[in-house]
């Protein structure tokens, strides 16, 4: 048995990597499986509903950090949470720029009586995995110019197609945000349509700033794909789609379901060009 120590923290990586991962499997699968009443919770609802966002990002920095050093994934992880913890308290306080509403008690305990505690980690989850996807999606490309900038959009984009199934489920079945927008208005299943231009915004201006801490300067000339983002983005993307179907979102379940066919696609055909 090898005592190498090189071996052994690879070791420790690839099994917090497999028990953060599977954590978050358990989570969403008892979840999605209590709407079908495949699975009844009783008290430990609540439980998977709390720990689920936080095995996201665990799983998600874990998988990020091994390719990047460690303190790079701290602080990308860090900035992500300020800045957008910022653009949503902003946000909810003045209507800008994703249009007026107000978060319910249902989203949990509130940092400093304003943000409810899983928002900026819904934000790091949302646009590392949507770089991850958007990433595998044009890895053809990788060695052209302007790969960069077609990688922030694309996961702009990615970041707000997941958001058109993520506000469905939010504000309607689960309440955990209102959307005070007049009746007339515009709207996906109560959320304006410019709340969807104020995340692809949002998102942009975050990765302005992280995207420099994301650039591995040691990767090798051939790396394998990484699936990670893909298998998180889409588990994610379901376990939304599913809480739609649940509550008779047919349109907003229709397009989580045909956008994550679409996306598995082209990223598995970029995976494999």
């Amino acid at each position: 048995m090898t005592t190498d120590p090189q071996y052994r923290r690879f070791t420790k990586r690839q099994i917090l990597h497999v028990v953060t991962l599977a954590g978050f499997f358990i989570c969403a699968a008892v979840l999605a499986g209590s709407w079908w009443h495949i699975a009844p919770l009783g008290g430990a609802g609540s439980w998977a509903e709390v720990l689920l966002p936080i095995l996201a990002l665990a799983t998600t920095l874990v998988a990020l950090a091994r390719g990047l050093p460690a303190q790079n994934v701290i602080l990308v992880a860090a900035l992500i949470a300020l800045i957008s913890g910022i653009v949503e308290t902003v946000g909810a306080k003045t209507g800008v720029p994703f249009g007026s509403f107000i978060y319910t008690e249902n989203l949990g305990p509130q940092l400093f009586s304003l943000l409810p505690w899983p928002v900026p980690l819904i934000w790091v989850v949302v646009i590392l995995n949507s770089r991850g996807v958007a990433r595998l999606i044009l890895r053809p490309w990788r060695k052209l110019g302007r790969y960069g900038l077609w990688v922030m959009g694309l996961t702009v984009l990615l970041a707000v197609v997941f958001d058109l199934g993520l506000e469905p489920f939010a504000a309607r079945v689960n309440r955990y945000w209102i959307w005070r927008v007049s009746p007339r208005a515009p709207a996906w299943h109560t959320a304006p349509w410019v709340n969807f231009l104020g995340w692809a915004v949002t998102v942009l201006l975050i990765l302005a700033f992280v995207t420099p801490w994301l650039i591995n300067k040691r990767a090798s000339k051939q790396q394998s794909p990484d699936y990670h983002p893909l298998v998180v983005w889409l588990t994610l993307n379901l376990f939304l789609t599913t809480g739609n179907a649940t509550h008779q979102l047919w349109s907003a379940a229709g397009f989580g379901l045909l956008s994550g066919i679409i996306v598995t696609f082209f990223a598995m055909r970029g995976a494999h060009w």
